[in-house]
């Protein structure tokens, strides 16, 4: 198919704004037909928005509201990003979960999430007594009633996540345009004007999966079917030694609110104890708080009072976007040639393969005509960052073929030369420290780049300063779009 006409700028045919997770599913999707596709992103990364600060759990969606379309592209997403992950090499830790009840309200509900869980299509969770929930996690407090098992949530690293679906999509030629935040939006009868601080798009069919900025985009389309409320969550993560102290994910018996402060290890080997909830009015408020801290404080000590007394490595705050609506708010305006996605919580990480796909039929319906591509590239294989995998670092075979791979930069996190010349290199490359850091885990352990961030930066503008262009489809600036044979 040609998206272009003789005389004209370019026409995309379908244009997603929004490279979180979910845009990047979604362009990932489409991008397997016989179309041209843009992926339109307001930061200058891919993942730099609500998807960079997911608590990062892969959902079974055992406590979905049974019935939903969330609960549905769930519990698909849980068994499409499981598979894609293990084709691409996302880290994930099937570490598993336990409801704690605290309180005998709470135990009470426990039997009811049972059955939500059933309901649902996940028929593993078990009820357990105190004393075999303390088996399995002996440093909780004191004063646990009673408990359920989620055998099979895992742990997943949000940011190669969404870094392999944008890189997926970009190798299947999809244009990826950082720094083009829309602006304006004017329906034309053939194709939609996007004007953004980036330049002009033009495409048949917009998709709006702009996360925060969803509901300004779909005002600029002439609606006002929901609102977001940015809720911001802060979170303290623990040094590596305390890893030991939570081997599986604890969560909290869920509220109206969420699902609470929860106690989980991450795949990237420490502790993270959060999020709070809290509800503001500045989308770009993710500084965190002296009150968060108390609030974590307090909740960490009923909760796992020996992890209190482990290092803090971090502390660091996210912004989720809430919405007054009670399910993923996904719907096609045939007559606008737009597609909104909306109302997508934290479950969009473990969704979002499903959401695309879904997206893409509601598309095929409203009258976008889909033909698959014969040939399609294999999906990226990506750098390993997890601690359940092996790193570069231990990699004796990689580091004599190439001793770079042998060179450690960051010793928090053994990050080593060669991975960061290969993140600044990569189809998708690191632009700022802040994506390196998403790319590598170079400064994000325990000094917080302290001891490695001259080294690092070094490199880092030594590789940035030697990076050749590699033409059009190279250039995440681009705005023209692939040709298609």
């Amino acid at each position: 198919m040609d998206p272009t006409s003789a005389g004209r700028d370019p026409v995309f045919d379908v244009a997603v704004i929004g490279a979180g997770i979910v845009g990047a599913a979604i362009a990932r999707e489409l991008s397997g037909y016989q179309l041209s596709v843009a992926l339109v992103e307001a930061r200058d990364d891919v993942g730099d928005g609500t998807s960079k600060a997911n608590t990062a759990i892969l959902h079974t969606g055992f406590d979905a509201k049974p019935g939903t379309l969330e609960s549905r592209l769930v519990s698909q997403g849980y068994a499409l990003l499981s598979a894609y992950a293990e084709k691409t090499g996302i880290p994930v830790e099937r570490t598993g979960a336990v409801l704690v009840a605290w309180t005998e309200e709470e135990l009470a509900a426990l039997p009811g999430l049972r059955e939500k869980a059933e309901a649902n299509g996940y028929p593993h969770c078990r009820l357990i007594d105190p004393d075999e929930v303390y088996r399995a996690l002996p440093a909780l407090g004191e004063g646990v009633l009673g408990g359920l098992t989620v055998p099979d949530e895992s742990i997943i690293c949000t940011w190669t996540t969404n870094l392999a679906l944008a890189t997926d999509a970009r190798g299947r030629g999809t244009e990826v345009l950082l720094d083009h935040a829309v602006t304006e939006v004017a329906v034309g009868a053939e194709h939609t004007t996007l004007t953004t601080r980036g330049g002009t798009v033009r495409a048949r069919w917009v998709v709006n999966a702009a996360g925060l900025g969803a509901d300004v985009i779909d005002g600029l389309f002439g609606h006002r079917r929901f609102t977001v409320t940015p809720r911001r969550g802060e979170l303290f993560v623990f040094d590596k030694l305390a890893r030991p102290l939570a081997d599986r994910i604890v969560l909290p018996v869920p509220t109206s609110r969420g699902k609470g402060v929860l106690i989980s290890p991450t795949i990237y080997g420490n502790v993270m104890l959060g999020p709070t909830s809290e509800d503001l009015d500045d989308k770009t408020a993710t500084g965190t708080s002296e009150s968060g801290f108390e609030f974590l404080l307090g909740k960490g000590e009923r909760l796992m009072p020996r992890l209190l007394q482990e290092e803090v490595t971090a502390s660091y705050a996210g912004l989720r976007a809430a919405v007054d609506h009670g399910d993923y708010l996904i719907e096609a305006t045939a007559e606008q040639r737009y597609l909104l996605v909306g109302g997508i919580r934290s479950t969009g990480l473990t969704a979002g393969i499903a959401i695309a796909e879904h997206v893409t039929g509601l598309l095929a319906d409203a009258g976008l005509e889909l033909t698959p591509r014969a040939e399609l590239p294999e999906p990226p294989r990506m750098p390993n960052i997890g601690e359940a995998g092996r790193r570069p670092y231990q990699d004796a075979e990689r580091i004599a073929a190439d001793p770079a791979y042998g060179t450690v930069v960051c010793f928090c996190e053994r990050v080593t030369a060669g991975e960061i010349r290969d993140a600044c290199q990569a189809p998708l490359p690191a632009r700022t420290p802040e994506g390196l850091r998403r790319r590598t885990r170079a400064m994000n352990g325990r000094c917080q780049g302290f001891f490695c961030g001259a080294e690092v930066n070094r490199l880092f503008d030594e590789q940035t300063r030697t990076a050749a262009p590699t033409g059009p489809a190279g250039d995440d600036r681009a705005v023209t779009p692939r040709q298609e044979a």
